[in-house]
């Protein structure tokens, strides 16, 4: 059982559950830190670098390490001010998780898990017609695209060097402390704000904070992940509507949800410049688990009810 873990990230949302499950578990972990960066944990050791790209030199920290765990990315970006977002994207996102895993390879670490994301399959699906691991890369975006970048240069790295490579895609990651849209939405749920959303028959699959650390901690050592690509998700896919249901319930709250119909919406949003919300709030995205499921013999821990409670508690107890 691999013992010494290595991982990026663990200031993030992500990162920072990974962390607190690794911790817990009894792994000897090992966190690499942006300088000035602060992480209150028991028992970790810290390397400090200045940034995460293709220069940055990670020395010895990689020594006797048994698996990394790569969760820090530079992030999806609403309204990108980069003049030149993909090559800003492909910095941090493939050129410096290539120089992560050449040199974990180097130092002799034996399996590189790399947190990706779905939008390397794309942007969307049609209802009832659900992405697989397998399916041709589709990104959209520039973070999709350095994404896709990041798992290929990996792949080959895998098949020139022997180190295993797991490559995990999660769809919409929410959980205590989740924040963005997901969080806004409990906002206005718990204020009573009447939304437009009691008739959207869309498909997106979620998946809890919980459901994806457990994932990520099984495939530290299963020997059936090697060299593999997964998709995860709660494995039961939702409608916005549905789910503002659930989560009004998880608050204490009654949902006020108006029946607009999707198209309604989509067209205002168009009409504002916010296509993208919309598709996001009126489109599917569905994901079929059935190779992590059987392959790992892993389905998700924690419910979509139970999830959501316990993200609706911590928002209330932030506030």
């Amino acid at each position: 059982m691999p013992k010494n873990v290595f991982l990026t990230g663990a200031t993030g949302f992500v990162g920072g559950a990974t962390l607190r499950r690794l911790v817990h578990s009894g792994f000897n972990v090992t966190v690499a830190l942006r300088s000035g960066a602060q992480l209150v944990e028991d028992g970790v050791s810290k390397v400090y670098v200045s940034g995460f790209d293709g220069a940055t030199s990670w020395n010895d920290s990689l020594k006797a390490v048994d698996v990394v765990i790569h969760a820090a990315a530079r992030v999806h970006v609403m309204n990108d001010t980069e003049v030149d977002p993909l090559a800003a994207f492909r910095r941090v996102n493939v050129e410096g998780t290539l120089s992560l895993a050449r040199q974990a390879a180097s130092a002799g670490v034996k399996r590189f898990i790399f947190i990706s994301s779905i939008k390397v399959n794309g942007e969307g699906t049609e209802p009832g017609i659900a992405y697989s691991p397998d399916d041709k890369p589709a990104p959209a975006d520039p973070y999709g695209i350095s994404k896709m970048e990041a798992e290929q240069n990996l792949r080959a790295l895998a098949v020139e060097t022997g180190m295993d490579v797991v490559i995990i895609r999660p769809v919409l990651v929410y959980g205590p402390g989740v924040k963005a849209n997901f969080r806004n939405m409990m906002r206005w749920l718990e204020a009573g704000i009447p939304l437009p959303f009691g008739a959207i028959h869309n498909k997106r699959s979620l998946v809890a904070l919980d459901n994806l650390v457990d994932l990520i901690v099984t495939c530290i050592s299963h020997p059936a992940a090697t060299n593999e690509t997964f998709l995860v998700s709660d494995g039961d896919d939702l409608s916005t509507t549905r789910l503002l249901r659930k989560m009004a319930t998880a608050l204490g709250r009654s949902a006020r949800l108006l029946p607009i119909p999707a198209w309604v919406l989509q067209n205002g949003a168009a009409l504002l410049g916010r296509k993208d919300l919309s598709n996001r709030l009126c489109g599917s995205l569905q994901v079929d688990i059935s190779k992590t499921r059987s392959l790992l013999e892993w389905s998700p821990p924690v419910s979509v009810d139970d999830a959501l409670k316990a993200t609706a508690q911590h928002f209330r107890e932030s506030k």
